[in-house]
């Protein structure tokens, strides 16, 4: 089944950036599709594949940071070729 999932990593401390950059990074060295906006960054793949490999790497952001906050959205589809018709 596939999956569009939406993430914002929002470290609560003020050294943040270099840990969004990092977990972003990790996210493209991936198998799966990333496209990165300005607010959050969407994750595109299997079901199956993909929340074994977010969980991991959302594991990783917290055990380096005291502070974390990972908002997660997910839709099931690939909504990755979305163009809006407006």
């Amino acid at each position: 089944m596939k999956v569009s999932i939406e993430l914002t990593l929002l470290p609560l401390h003020d050294n943040f950036e270099e840990h969004i950059i990092n977990f972003i990074k990790r996210l493209r060295a991936s198998e799966f599709t990333v496209l990165e906006n300005p607010m959050s960054t969407q994750v595109y793949g299997d079901y199956d594949k993909v929340m074994p490999f977010l969980t991991e790497e959302i594991r990783i952001s917290f055990e380096n940071q005291e502070n974390v906050v990972v908002n997660l959205k997910m839709v099931k589809s690939d909504r990755s070729n979305y163009e809006p018709h407006f």
